[in-house]
């Protein structure tokens, strides 16, 4: 039977395919490492005790019901301290603040509310869900295919050619899926240049955007620092709407709490979206995240254990990638960065099983790796890259460290396999 045209060409997930094929070998009793879920396991990494009694207090003093369309009082007063407080950005908890339920409904409402139809939207890849959002709303796909020698971030010289007309520039910083940043020099540049831009187009042309995803951007370790396009260049606040939230700084992925930070004029539009799409966090978390997110020492002491697990797995991960790498096997990672993923390389194409079996494409190393090694990561094809990219995204959201050394002595066999 024909649906929309929208719904007859929706690319499906391919996480959610991979999904499919691990829980298979799980209902069958075996081992996987399953390593491609962007979310927590809450036995691993629970969320703040806290919040939770907050939200459960929450509950029994009866706040079921509707709130605002762009999130309670409190709860915007209280987003607009947190970053003001820590990441220096001054925004109105009035007009320039509007709270969701997590980060996809503000994304979508931010693409809603700043592009037409037909109209060009720039992403980098590889990156989270652009590619379907663009979709969406039938927008002109302005892809730019990221180097790893730049940590998969795309660079002002690369953007540059493909700004002219454009209306949303997407970034996201730190990255899914890769865990990279921008660093200082390279997000200054790229502001320089869509201040540029927006300097030479005509009075009452649409200015080009930026739609910032900065949801991991607490999560970043060693020597990392995370920059965003306002504190950088104030000029930036006029363009540049953030998408942020609770969902993985307190690895709260189902409590639901997110915002957007943006222009007055942006956000009074997506407010009036998401009234009608009805995509606003329940009531009871939103007081209990109010309550929670002014809590400044109860904060501190969550975010420095859960940043310590989160970078103990990463840098035992990638020094197990590291040591396989000098070993002589084809592999590769990416020193951790930010967010909870490693991005890790696996060139294997051409080689050949124990049982003579060329892996002639990426799938087929996505598979080997799957049933010999038991370790399941995603490829970066998911995320929009070239089918035959060999970098992969490594979560450590529900990874039980005790297992590392199992999993990577599994990797090590597997590998040590091929001929």
């Amino acid at each position: 039977m024909k649906l929309s045209h929208l719904a007859e060409t929706l690319i499906g997930s391919e996480i959610i395919k991979l999904a499919g094929e691990i829980k298979e070998k799980q209902a069958k009793g075996e081992k996987i490492y399953n390593f491609t879920i962007g979310d927590f396991d809450p036995k691993v990494f629970p969320i703040p005790l806290e919040f939770e009694n907050e939200i459960i207090q929450a509950y029994k003093d009866k706040y079921t019901n509707y709130p605002p369309a762009d999130g309670i009082a409190e709860l915007r007063k209280a987003v607009g301290e947190f970053i003001s407080e820590r990441e220096g950005l001054s925004y109105d908890p009035n007009s320039e603040i509007v709270i969701s339920c997590g980060g996809r409904p503000i994304i979508y409402a931010t693409y809603r509310t700043i592009v037409d139809r037909g109209e060009k939207v720039i992403y980098a890849t590889p990156s989270w869900n652009n590619n379907h959002y663009t979709h969406f709303l039938e927008g002109e796909h302005v892809v730019l295919e990221a180097k790893a020698e730049n940590d998969f971030m795309p660079t002002a010289a690369e953007l540059k050619p493909l700004l002219k007309g454009a209306t949303l520039l997407a970034l996201c910083s730190p990255q899914n899926p890769t865990g990279t940043t921008f660093g200082k020099k390279q997000l200054e540049e790229i502001c320089d240049m869509v201040l540029e831009e927006n300097k030479s187009r005509a009075a009452g042309e649409k200015p080009l955007y930026v739609l910032f995803d900065q949801m991991y951007w607490v999560l970043t370790f060693g020597e990392t620092h995370h920059y965003n396009p306002v504190s950088l260049r104030p000029e930036m606040k006029d363009y540049t709407v953030f998408i942020d939230g609770m969902s993985k700084a307190f690895a709260g992925t189902g409590v639901r709490v997110g915002w957007a930070l943006g222009p007055k004029h942006v956000m009074s539009k997506m407010k009036a979206i998401l009234s009608h799409v009805g995509a606003w966090s329940p009531m009871a978390e939103q007081k209990a995240a109010a309550k929670y997110l002014v809590q400044k020492e109860a904060v501190n002491k969550y975010l420095v254990h859960f940043k310590g697990e989160v970078e103990e797995r990463l840098v035992k991960i990638f020094e197990g990638f590291d040591a396989l790498k000098k070993a002589g096997h084809q592999v590769d990672a990416i020193a951790p960065q930010a967010a909870i993923y490693l991005t890790i390389k696996l060139d294997l194409v051409g080689k050949k099983t124990a049982d003579g079996k060329e892996l002639a494409d990426q799938a087929a190393v996505t598979s080997y790796i799957l049933d010999e090694a038991k370790l399941a990561v995603v490829p970066f094809y998911a995320f929009g890259s070239a089918k035959n990219s060999p970098w992969y995204r490594l979560s450590v959201g529900t990874c039980v460290k005790e297992e590392i050394p199992a999993m990577l002595a599994a990797l090590k066999a597997a590998l040590e396999k091929l001929q």
